[in-house]
């Protein structure tokens, strides 16, 4: 299976090739105000390099959020366009999962942390198989930590990680702490072989919360 995955949830505009869980290739721009501009220019390099036409894809698969509110929609729209022109199965993969597959030795639990500003973070926490143990969390840090008390031998991955170690005390700063188009296109097979997959109707943004906008509205009435 050709797999095309993207990610755009973060400052790095990424797209990755796969067969089938092996990574063919994967390019990275790291500028999030330009992801409308880096994209499709990235997927067209990418596959051009190796030969590969847009219809010779079997599986495209997208991170959906939580992250940059504009880079999830220039990504999600990106995808839902490409599945809808060339009828190709869609695969969304939330940031905070992609995240997890950074992690590959791990015998305990995994927490992805992506920095909310303002003390904030959203968190998922997952088993050593990338299972999501509970519902994604955006909330103040010290409310994670206290949710996490009831976790043994965690490891921790995310821009959360740097930005919050005061207060989760984390030796994980080893680890890549970014998000990976290839890791999207991982966890998208796995995915497609439990018989998971969306069309490009069905596939949708994950926020966890209101933009920054929204909220300031919400709060003038």
């Amino acid at each position: 299976m050709l797999i095309l995955s993207i990610s755009t949830s973060s400052n790095i505009c990424s797209c990755a090739l796969l067969e089938d869980d092996s990574i063919i290739d994967e390019l990275n721009i790291y500028d999030d105000k330009t992801h409308s501009e880096n994209l499709m220019p990235l997927i067209d390099t990418l596959l051009t390099s190796h030969n590969i036409k847009i219809s010779d894809i079997d599986l495209i698969a997208c991170d959906n959020g939580p992250g940059s509110f504009t880079g999830i929609r220039i990504g999600v729209s990106t995808v839902k366009g490409l599945a809808c022109v060339y009828n190709i199965p869609l695969i969304s993969i939330t940031s905070l999962e992609a995240l997890a597959y950074n992690v590959t030795k791990n015998s305990g639990y995994i927490c992805s942390l992506i920095d909310a500003r303002n003390n904030q973070a959203y968190c998922g926490i997952f088993d050593n198989n990338y299972n999501l143990c509970e519902d994604y969390i955006a909330d103040n840090v010290n409310v994670i930590i206290n949710i996490l008390n009831k976790y043994n031998d965690v490891t921790f991955v995310g821009d959360g990680v740097h930005i919050n170690k005061a207060f989760l005390n984390s030796d994980s700063e080893k680890i890549d702490q970014n998000i990976h188009s290839k890791n999207v296109g991982i966890a998208g097979y796995k995915k497609y072989n439990q018989g998971i997959q969306q069309s490009s109707d069905s596939i949708l943004p994950i926020y966890l919360r209101p933009s920054q906008a929204e909220r300031m509205r919400l709060e003038n009435g």
